[in-house]
């Protein structure tokens, strides 16, 4: 067959008629037939996007007397599949242990690079050294939480007990009685004393949790008794247009005439 001439590329294969592109040796794939006639390379973004294609395949794990098929793609990592596997036989990804080919697999190892195809079988075992250790870590810190949960409990029964107190002020105030304003400077340095407490607790996981709903709930009291000094500070504060008003209410009853009632009527 005859070769098209040119400019930049010599001569090429000519790509048969009404064609997109050929399919000839030597990776002619990447050519495609413009309809001026003339051969030109394919777009990079069209190449790379069937390049960029990673293909599904599916896996058969056996683990005891059970068969497990899992889909997942070729270049997953055998840490992906362990995490896939946990779902389905309740074992923990770190307690897991994958041999394919009678070889032990890394989580980090990825599927394509150590041979797994579609249809590849391999086979789940439960890592028993691994999970001794992770249960005894895991013990050792319930303990380290169980240790800090103390001090939390003992912290949020004296808060309880100022929760009270800031309840009790809270009637007085908003009833109209004045308080003294030493009792309340008294319980926002108490709740700032059982903040910092709270500050030095470190822990993780519901301790944690527990920790910071009992900062979020000092802080609300301490912005309440705020709140309670503004106005606890208004009552009984006579401002000066109330002076006006009784002074002129004052004066208005004295000049009132006073009132006699008889019944001596005068007749005329």
């Amino acid at each position: 067959m005859l070769g098209v001439k040119s400019r930049n590329l010599g001569t090429v294969p000519a790509a048969a008629k009404g064609g997109a592109s050929t399919s000839g040796g030597g990776g002619m794939s990447a050519w495609e037939l413009r309809p001026c006639g003339m051969l030109v390379q394919k777009r990079n973004s069209d190449v790379n996007q069937n390049q960029n294609i990673v293909p599904t395949i599916k896996v058969k794990v056996k683990y005891g007397s059970s068969y497990h098929e899992v889909t997942i793609k070729s270049q997953a990592t055998f840490g992906e599949l362990k995490k896939m596997l946990a779902g389905r036989t309740g074992l923990n990804p770190l307690d897991q242990k994958l041999v394919y080919k009678d070889k032990e697999r890394d989580s980090k190892s990825y599927l394509d690079v150590a041979g797994v195809k579609d249809g590849s079988r391999m086979t789940l075992f439960i890592d028993i050294p691994s999970q001794e250790k992770r249960l005894v870590e895991d013990l050792k810190f319930a303990k380290m939480d169980k240790a800090k949960l103390q001090p939390l409990l003992e912290i949020t029964s004296e808060v309880d007990k100022l929760a009270k107190e800031v309840g009790n002020l809270e009637r007085e105030i908003y009833g109209g009685k004045k308080v003294d304003e030493k009792m309340l400077l008294n319980l926002i340095e108490l709740l700032m004393s059982q903040l910092i407490k709270l500050d030095g607790i470190v822990a993780a996981g519901d301790v944690k949790l527990q920790r910071r709903m009992q900062v979020k709930r000092v802080q609300k009291y301490i912005e309440n008794l705020d709140m309670l000094k503004i106005q606890n500070s208004k009552i009984g504060k006579v401002t000066f247009e109330q002076k006006l008003v009784s002074s002129m209410e004052k004066q208005r009853d004295s000049m009132k005439w006073p009132i006699v009632v008889t019944t001596q009527w005068e007749k005329f």
